[in-house]
């Protein structure tokens, strides 16, 4: 297979492996709360829910490794810490979150059974899967992902061409942050973390050995997925907020989502996107639960109970979590996001950048730093004090839940600085 081709079909099995629930129900309700800001709320959105992610897939071309390396010059410790954080994360959150999409999307409507039911019955069978490995899913994934591609561009193409004259006002006070958020709840920097080493072990099992090679093909097919999902959540937002006087305002995501392919596409249409987003969130819930219970296995000598054990606590989780609507899910989501993402986005651009800027003192210092002026953040969701308050008003940026970002780059440069002054330091 030449390189060309080697790169669209790389291409296609990154979109796929980002493409999942959050992907497809959060563009249309930020495009309809949004109005005639979609726009600037879409750029907010696509900084962090592609431009961040291309960032992770090229420092993952350069590392050539796992998700591991990302921290390993903070510590291994630290590193090994951060992974666990990352797997509980997805176990807990966006797994469980594909059965309540599922639930609302495609069973709700139609059969009215209590949610509970569903999340039961869909991590038994998401269970099954894992536990029995086989080319089923692969198989659904290579066809499942066109067919809602297809379905999405059709409601996208319909619905420009068919916007209602009137657009009701935007309900953000700061759109672009709004949108950059909102871009946290499709997991995509994390998802950049975990793919990218799938795709350099499928390189170097296919007998590729030229690192610049390698490099040059995760480079261009990341380009190729990032530029698929702008197009669909670009597209989403138009259409959400063109269309966003016809639907009430207390619409749920997913509820949204199917209105558009309604009002664009017809029952049918309707019909059909419900039934191949359910097959889609099935099929991230067992590669998420797959993934999890691997990384365990190697952390306990390939044990097989290990994988066992992780595949049924994940599982459990997911009914329990599963079961809750799919707001209330996003909202119980923030402070963990709050806590993990400025630390991912931080180790993806440190891994990233020339490596004359990021020694190893310079990932630790950053990285402490990071950590230490995230807190307030991470606790604003939780808590409303006054000291918490005044703590944020101290910060640049805090007031606008990004109180890691100055203290970070300050730190950065100023580590950068004495580098230079003491070039004989030992690194």
């Amino acid at each position: 297979m030449n390189n060309t081709k080697q790169t669209f079909v790389f291409g296609f099995a990154i979109f796929a492996a980002f493409f999942g629930a959050g992907n497809l129900v959060l563009p249309p309700l930020l495009g309809f709360n949004s109005g005639p800001d979609w726009w600037l709320v879409g750029l907010g959105f696509i900084t962090s829910a592609t431009i961040i992610p291309l960032f992770a897939l090229f420092a993952h071309a350069r590392l050539q490794g796992t998700m591991l390396d990302f921290g390993n010059k903070v510590s291994p410790f630290f590193s090994l810490i951060f992974c666990f954080c990352v797997y509980l994360i997805a176990v807990a959150l966006p797994c469980p979150r594909t059965a309540a999409v599922t639930h609302e999307m495609a069973i709700a409507p139609f059969f009215g059974t209590p949610s509970i039911l569903t999340s039961s019955i869909y991590f038994v069978l998401v269970f099954l899967f894992v536990m029995n490995r086989g080319k089923v899913l692969d198989l659904l994934g290579k066809y499942l992902t066109p067919l809602i591609v297809v379905i999405l561009l059709a409601i996208i193409v319909i619905g420009i061409f068919t916007t209602p004259s009137e657009i009701e006002p935007s309900i953000y006070n700061s759109p672009f942050l709004s949108g950059f958020f909102e871009g946290y709840q499709t997991y995509d920097a994390i998802a950049g973390l975990l793919t990218g080493g799938i795709v350099i072990i499928s390189l170097n099992m296919q007998g590729f050995t030229s690192l610049e090679e390698k490099k040059s093909i995760i480079a261009r097919s990341s380009f190729i997925a990032m530029a698929g999902l702008f197009i669909i959540y670009i597209g989403l937002m138009f259409i959400g907020a063109h269309f966003n006087g016809q639907f009430d305002s207390s619409i749920s995501r997913p509820e949204l989502l199917s209105g558009l392919a309604l009002k664009t596409l017809g029952n049918f249409g309707n019909i059909s996107l419900s039934i191949l987003v359910a097959l889609a969130c099935f099929t991230t819930a067992v590669a998420i639960i797959v993934g999890t219970a691997d990384f365990f296995k190697g952390l306990f000598n390939e044990s097989r109970s290990v994988y066992t054990i992780t595949a049924i606590i994940s599982c459990v989780l997911g009914i329990l979590v599963g079961q809750m609507d799919v707001k209330y899910i996003i909202d119980v989501a923030l402070p963990a996001l709050m806590f993990i993402y400025p630390l991912t986005i931080v180790l993806i651009f440190l891994n990233v950048i020339p490596e004359k800027f990021a020694s190893e003192k310079v990932f630790r210092g950053v990285v402490l730093v990071t950590f230490v002026f995230s807190i307030p953040d991470f606790l604003g969701f939780l808590m409303e004090t006054n000291w918490l308050n005044q703590l944020k008003d101290t910060i640049p940026l805090a007031k606008d839940n990004l109180g890691w970002v100055f203290p970070s780059l300050v730190t950065f440069i100023i580590l950068n600085l004495i580098k230079n002054k003491n070039p004989h330091l030992n690194e």
